[in-house]
């Protein structure tokens, strides 16, 4: 029959435990640390992500901001262009309207004369009135 020791162990069984321990504790430190290796790398993944959005979203907001300054520029230049269009007429109102009163007299007059029918005077005079 073997014999067995009771109490404390001996320097080979004191030497074995330890080593367990120790691999455990390595083992486990490995598994934490990559473990939190992994979520630090899953996290500043996530960060990129959310940069490269939040960049996206600012491009956009740029590009918007861009049409919509090109657009109000077009908007002004048009507006400028219809704002001096009724002046530019208004200014040749008078000498269009002058020159249309004096037209129509002309030819009422030629109508009086005879040289025109009533007819070529009512197409003469749509003319220049349409």
């Amino acid at each position: 029959m073997p014999f067995r020791r009771m109490g404390r162990p001996g320097l080979i069984g004191l030497a074995a435990r330890t080593a367990v321990v120790a691999g455990t504790a390595s083992a486990v430190s490995g598994g934490m640390a990559r473990r939190q290796q992994g979520k630090a790398q899953d996290q500043y993944e996530q960060q990129q992500y959310e940069a490269q959005q939040q960049q996206a979203q600012i491009d956009a907001a740029a590009q918007q901001a861009v049409s919509q300054q090109q657009a109000a520029m077009g908007v002004a230049a048009q507006q400028q262009a219809a704002a001096a269009a009724p002046a530019a007429a208004a200014a040749t109102a008078p000498a269009g309207g002058t020159d249309l009163v004096a037209e129509l007299q002309k030819l009422a007059a030629l109508k009086e004369q005879g040289i025109l029918s009533d007819d070529e005077f009512a197409a003469a005079k749509a003319k220049l009135l349409g």
